[in-house]
């Protein structure tokens, strides 16, 4: 009974996120009937809520899909991934955690952003591949893709994002962000009433230090001039003037 309760004053905190990930999802077409998704969870607060997100969309789609948390572990001594497990179970959801030794060797603080990312992104593809899901979701949010835009100007030379939907391999893997129309604050807050900040155990050797993150405190500067800052910077990317482009 407490937990009903619990779960009722958390509603309108969810309610409000999913009716934006409910409208990325049918704008950019991202779960079909008959979908199972697999959905990337690293432990922290954006994956983890992700969960709860998908499991309302779930309720009131009117398309059927089935969802599971799969989590690949490198077993970094900072990151107990039975207490992910533990929470996953507690509250009903399906899930799957492969252990991966491609760093055993290796301490944290020697890893780069790109390398790691890399070899979690290659596990998980394939896990999803011989587990047969149609689809693999992410819980980058807005603040996510806005960042990435600014870093692929800044330090490749290039114009390009995450997007909220792409295919992989000629179709054969499926990547969807179904909160690319969330800021960052209501996924911080969202976390808050849902208590899964605690999650949040993995401490990056090089967090604070990112490019990322530099972009990131850059834009946060901006919009304590212009709150639209990180907002219109994704919505460039849709609105491309061709004509002034080189």
């Amino acid at each position: 009974m407490k937990g009903a309760t619990k779960q009722k004053q958390e509603i309108p905190v969810l309610i409000a996120v999913s009716k934006k990930a409910g409208k990325a999802i049918v704008d950019f077409d991202m779960i079909s009937e008959g979908d199972r998704i697999a959905v990337g969870v690293s432990g922290g607060k954006d994956s983890v809520s992700l969960m709860h997100i998908l499991r309302h969309r779930q309720k009131i789609s009117p398309v059927g899909f089935d969802f599971t948390a799969v989590h690949i572990d490198f077993g970094f001594k900072n990151f107990d991934a039975q207490v992910l497990a533990d929470y996953l179970k507690r509250h009903g959801f399906s899930y799957l955690i492969e252990k991966n030794d491609t760093f055993k060797d290796q301490s944290e603080k020697s890893l780069n952003c790109f390398w790691c990312s890399h070899n979690r992104r290659k596990a998980l593809f394939q896990l999803a591949d011989r587990e047969g899901f149609t689809k693999i979701a992410f819980g980058h949010h807005l603040d996510d893709i806005a960042e990435t835009i600014v870093l692929n100007q800044f330090y490749r030379g290039e114009i390009g994002a995450m997007k909220p939907k792409q295919e992989l391999f000629g179709g054969k893997i499926i990547i969807i962000r179904p909160l690319a129309y969330v800021r960052e604050r209501e996924m911080e807050y969202l976390a808050q009433k849902l208590g899964i900040d605690f999650l949040g155990q993995l401490k990056c050797g090089n967090e604070g230090k990112t490019k990322r993150m530099r972009i990131k405190r850059m834009l946060r500067d901006f919009e304590l001039e212009n709150p639209m800052v990180v907002t219109n910077i994704f919505r460039s990317l849709q609105r491309i003037k061709s004509e002034y482009l080189i």
